[in-house]
């Protein structure tokens, strides 16, 4: 939880607190239902949880916002990004509905009352968002095509709506095989957070 309080600044005493409970619940369901890699939980404060705050390192997000998780696994990012950001909508879907049971539990055992964990695939939902974000799921140009229907046309940031994808390694021929018609960003972690884990870890924007 250091590493946490470090990096991702103002978090209230609520929020802390709920941070501190995320071990515990997950490593009680990973007991029931390998969501996490058994190795990672050693290092689940910096390989789940802060990955998936890094987000709020490039960008802030208004009340109001309304965000989808696409293929949230587990819950990251997020279960930690509904915890950094209460007065916004998260809507976290899966195709996969054992992760979603605890996804639901979890949410529902932290207070968590602006989160919706919803089973089914990004081509079959019909909610709208003004961004989805999306971890370790699949390339760009496939992630770009099945969240093209979930994101709404009025903004409600100077940033434009769309897609927000966490990346790792070397990206230059994943990028190349985004469509044409796209505006993409690569923003580095490691610039942000400076710890070993980070250093080939990267935020993909497109919109």
């Amino acid at each position: 939880m250091e590493f946490i309080t470090k990096y991702i600044k103002n978090l209230s005493s609520r929020q802390v607190g709920q941070l501190e409970q995320l071990l515990p619940l997950y490593e009680d369901w990973n007991q029931k239902i390998n969501v996490i890699s058994r190795k990672d939980m050693d290092s689940f404060y910096v390989h789940h949880v802060l990955h998936s705050l890094s987000l709020s390192c490039f960008i802030q997000w208004n009340p109001g916002t309304r965000v989808i998780d696409l293929g949230c696994g587990g819950g990251f990012p997020g279960i930690p990004l509904a915890i950094l950001y209460p007065e916004n909508e998260f809507t976290l879907i899966d195709s996969i509905a054992k992760k979603i049971r605890v996804v639901q539990a979890v949410a529902e055992e932290l207070g968590l009352s602006n989160v919706k964990a919803i089973h089914t695939r990004a081509e079959d939902h019909k909610g709208s968002c003004h961004f989805v974000v999306t971890r370790a799921v699949a390339p760009m140009a496939q992630l770009l095509r099945w969240s093209r229907h979930l994101i709404a046309e009025r903004p409600v940031h100077a940033l434009p709506n769309g897609l927000i994808a966490y990346k790792g390694g070397d990206l230059k021929e994943e990028l190349r095989e985004v469509p044409k018609g796209y505006f993409y960003e690569r923003w580095s972690i490691y610039d942000k957070i400076p710890l070993e884990y980070f250093e080939e870890k990267y935020l993909v924007y497109a919109s």
